[in-house]
Formats: C-alpha cells, sequence, structure tokens
C-alpha cells in the first residue's frame, strides 16, 4: 500500500443477481483528504461504501483501508472507520448521551475514557447543552451532527459519510459542511462521503464521477471543470431548428452538448464576448441567452449526455439501503 493512500481500490465488483452495481472500479483515497463520490442515486456509490466498510462482500476485486484487507481482515478495518448512514440510525427515546454510550458500550472504549471522549465529540458538533435530551426533540440538522460526533468517538482513520446532508435545507446543509470541514482542519482525519448535490462535491479535495456501476471521471473539482473547456452558452429561439442551422454555417467548428433540455447549448472561449457578435446579425428572434462558466453539472452532462437525477431511488437504490442495513461494528 502506498504510504500516502488510506484506501486503495482495485477493480471491485458488486454484482446482485444479473444486475451489476458496481463494475470494477479503481481508486485511491489520500490521508488528510475530503475525499468525494458523486453520482446520481443508483450509480453505485452507497455500494461501493458499503463494501469499503465491509458491510457487504464484493463479487471480486479488493480494497485496501488503512492497510487492512476489506475481506480478509474484516474487523481490523472496522476499527478503522466510522460510518454515518444515509438514513437515520440513532434511537430517538434516548438522550445524545446513553446514544454515544451504547456506541462506546459496542466498540469496546474503555470505560476510563467514555466520559472524555464523549464530551470531546459533543463539543466538536455544538450539542454539549443538549446532551440529555432525548434525541426525538433534536431537529435533523443536529441528529446528523450528533451521528457524526457518534462516528468520531473511537477515533477512526476514516470516516465515511453516506450523503450526509440529504433531507436538510440549504442552511443546515451548509452548517453541516462546516463541521466536517473543521474535522479536516483539527483531526486530520480522512473524509469519504457519497453526494449527488453538485454544490456540495465543491468542498471535496477530489471527487471521483460515477454512473451506472463505472467511474467516468475522477480529479479536483477546478480541473474537471476545465475539461468542459469555455462557457456555457445556452439560446432559446423562436425556431430552435433554424437557429441550429444558422450557428452552423457561421460557426462550422461548433458543437452541441448532449443537453436533453436545452437543443442549443454549446461552450464557447470567452463566452461574454461571443454573445454580442452572435445576435448582432442573427436570423432568428432570440429569446434568452444564458451563460455560465462550468459548473460540475456541466461536466456530468458532457460525460454521461445526461443531468444528475434527483429521484429518491430506483432499483438499484432500494437494493442499496437493503444491504446497507446489514453487518455491524467490529467483533471481538
Amino acid at each position: 500500500m502506498n504510504d500516502g493512500n488510506i484506501v486503495e481500490v482495485m477493480e471491485l465488483v458488486r454484482r446482485f443477481d444479473e444486475l451489476v452495481a458496481v463494475d470494477g472500479v479503481s481508486f485511491d483515497v489520500k490521508k488528510g483528504e475530503v475525499f468525494g463520490f458523486l453520482g446520481p442515486n443508483g450509480a453505485g456509490k452507497t455500494t461501493t461504501m458499503n463494501m469499503l466498510s465491509t458491510i457487504i462482500a464484493p463479487t471480486s476485486g479488493t480494497a485496501l483501508v488503512n492497510g487492512y484487507d476489506i475481506v480478509a481482515q474484516k474487523n481490523e478495518v472496522r476499527e478503522s472507520i466510522g460510518m454515518v448512514f444515509q438514513d437515520p440510525s440513532l434511537d430517538d427515546t434516548l438522550t445524545a448521551r446513553e446514544n454515544l454510550e451504547f456506541h462506546c458500550v459496542v466498540y469496546h472504549i474503555p470505560r476510563s475514557d467514555r466520559d472524555s471522549r464523549m464530551r470531546e465529540v459533543l463539543e466538536m458538533v455544538s450539542l454539549t447543552d443538549r446532551a440529555d435530551d432525548r434525541v426525538q426533540t433534536y431537529s435533523g440538522g443536529m441528529k446528523r451532527r450528533l451521528e457524526i460526533a457518534r462516528g468520531l468517538l473511537h477515533y477512526p482513520k476514516v470516516l465515511f459519510l453516506d450523503e450526509p446532508t440529504i433531507g436538510l435545507d440549504p442552511q443546515t446543509r451548509n452548517y453541516i459542511w462546516e463541521y466536517i470541514e473543521g474535522l479536516k482542519r483539527r483531526e486530520g482525519i480522512t473524509i469519504f462521503l457519497t453526494t449527488h448535490y453538485m454544490e456540495e462535491a465543491e468542498h471535496c479535495d477530489r471527487i471521483a464521477i460515477i454512473d451506472l456501476g463505472d467511474i467516468i471521471a475522477l480529479d479536483t473539482p477546478d480541473a474537471l471543470k476545465t475539461q468542459v473547456g469555455g462557457d456555457i452558452i445556452k439560446i432559446t429561439t423562436d425556431d430552435d431548428d433554424a437557429a441550429l442551422t444558422e450557428l452552423h454555417k457561421r460557426y462550422p467548428d461548433i458543437e452541441m452538448l448532449k443537453d436533453p433540455d436545452c437543443k442549443l447549448c454549446f461552450e464557447r472561449e470567452r463566452g461574454e464576448e461571443f454573445v454580442p457578435e452572435l445576435i448582432r446579425e442573427f436570423g432568428v428572434r432570440i429569446v434568452s441567452i444564458n451563460v455560465h462558466r462550468p459548473t460540475l453539472d456541466d461536466v456530468f452532462l458532457k460525460m454521461t449526455g445526461k443531468e444528475i437525477r434527483d429521484e429518491s431511488g430506483d432499483r438499484k437504490e432500494a437494493m442499496m439501503k437493503l444491504v446497507g442495513k446489514m453487518g455491524g461494528p467490529p467483533r471481538r
């Protein structure tokens, strides 16, 4: 294992009968980075995370987490990681402190260390003053912060966060990200997260874009956006077919992006300078023009020919949620 890596994945595959949920992915995660898996529901994000956390076994391929094999050394892997699941997993009838105490027992944290560790993580997520309140009185954001605190109790080397802000309002989502970025700065912990929110992926040091079980790109957010090229220009007109013909006539090198919602969508260097030139003698009435710098949404669109989906699940996702409830903490 490379000394600079905390996770190494080699040709990892997971099949569910005829369904190939993860199709031979390979990548590494560096120590101390925030690494993101970006993709739509059903892309294979959760299945990959479940294999890395030993919840399910791979069909083939292998991976190392903190130097331990996810198949042959499951206990060591589980001792090395913290896990925050996509679906809530707290006991609402218990207080925050009682939830943390139970986690301490399950992970065999020495009794002499429990109070100090619970106090530490509660302070870290600003829940000290609510420690003795029942979790059922918490807001969604507070519950998410408590789950993150619980995942940190046993000092993991890698914290896995599966869609950490799903279902939260934008303000609370930003609040959670303040804690995640603070964890990286203060603790030097490696954070591996899945998300289908483009703006959330911008917080990552590196992103793997995954769709239909395959990794189609992996790089920093800025480097990925440079693959799009120039500015993105979207035009609507009274007659898009006639406008398309005129665009190709005036600019033979122009190539339309595969945007299902925009027939006249293309890249152009210095878009703000190009637009006045375009409309000066355009033969079709232009209804609207939008010019913007490339985003990760544009990267995904260019590479897949579709926008990232924001549905609440398909057949793959249902399977992922099912297997996500399997497994447990390290056994002694």
